[in-house]
This record gives structure tokens, sequence and C-alpha cells, in this order.
């Protein structure tokens, strides 16, 4: 995975971090679990493009609250989750609150069937938090460039895509960050919100 900005412009990365990307089902001997850190999108902005999914019929919209993927579906042991939890505190410590501008929308058609918002503020501020999530117990490489992102239509066929792209051209939005959340993958498909992480704190 890229150290550097992150994909932003020309041929889109082949791999995206998206929590609405197939995970392993997690194992029956309870030796691994699936988790996946994210920047929830604040209300009202987080519901209104949620609801925009739904809208467009993309069939995860239910299960899947709009956000921007730090951390994409990563697999731990038990035994590591009070480092995992303790390691996140830390990183939220040390980050200062940052704002997010929503602008439109792009795609990553061909190479993988999503569109999305784009950030046209904090993305840079989102790579940096990535990275210092990826270090410590949480520490991997990724098989593909950091591209931060709000996933609108997911997996839809192509006049769905194009209608999606096409309604939130103008979308904009813009709100402050203020931590960031864990989820966990159960064993019933869903992803759960286990803790939040606010910054400064």
């Amino acid at each position: 995975m890229s150290n550097g900005p992150g994909w932003a412009g020309g041929q889109p990365p082949a791999q995206l971090p998206t929590m609405s990307m197939a995970v392993r089902p997690p194992s029956l001997d309870d030796d691994l679990v699936t988790i996946g850190v994210v920047i929830d999108l604040p209300a009202p902005w987080g519901p209104q493009l949620q609801g925009y999914r739904k809208e467009f019929g993309d069939p995860l919209a239910e299960e899947i609250p709009a956000h921007i993927t730090l951390l994409p579906p990563t697999e731990v042991t038990p035994a590591t989750s009070t480092a995992i939890r303790a390691h996140l505190a830390e990183v939220a410590r040390a980050t200062e609150p940052f704002e997010v501008h929503l602008k439109g929308t792009d795609s990553f058609r061909p190479t993988s069937p999503v569109v999305f918002v784009v950030l046209a503020q904090g993305a840079d501020r989102c790579d940096r938090l990535q990275q210092s999530i990826r270090t410590g117990p949480l520490d991997r490489e990724l098989p593909f460039p950091f591209h931060p992102h709000v996933t609108v239509a997911h997996h839809l066929d192509d006049a769905g895509m194009d209608h999606a792209q096409a309604t939130l051209l103008d979308y904009e939005a813009q709100f402050t960050i203020n931590g960031v959340e864990l989820y966990e993958h159960g064993r019933d498909g869903v992803w759960r919100l286990r803790r939040r992480f606010e910054f400064g704190q």
C-alpha cells in the first residue's frame, strides 16, 4: 500500500478500501475476529447519503452507514482486543479535529463497480490518520493505494451507477470530524459498532 497521498486521478486502484467488501466468515473456533476502523459521517449528512444509497437500490445500503474507511476489514485475534483499543485511543488522543468537505461524485469504474462522493478537503488528514492507525497491533500492508471516499452505489448495473453519479453530481457538504469508530463483523454478516474514539481525549 502506498504511504503517499493516495490515488488522486488517472487510473483507479485495482482494489478499494470499503466496508462493503466481502470478508471471510468468522472462524468457527473463534480464533479470528474481523474488524474495521472508519469515520462515520455525522448527521444529517450520514443518514442523508445512506438514504440516497437506498434510493439507488444498493442492496447493502441498510447494513452500512455512510462512512470513510480508514482500516478495511482486518482479521485479528480476540487476545489483541485490549491492545488494539488502547492503540486506537492513543491515535485518537494525538489527533486534532479536522474539516471534511464533500463535493461531487466520481467512480472507480471500470476497475471496480463503485460510485462515490469526493473528498474535496480532508483527504490528506484522512491519509495521515490511516497511516497512524496501521501501526502497532494493526500494522499491516494493504494491496491497494489509500483513497478516502464515501461510497453511494456499489455493484449496481451500469444504468444504476450512472443514475447515482448524476444525481449527486452537485452534492456538497462540510462538517468537522471529531473521532473514529471501531466496527466488528459478526457471524450474521452484520457490522456492529464496538467503540468510538474521540479526538484529543
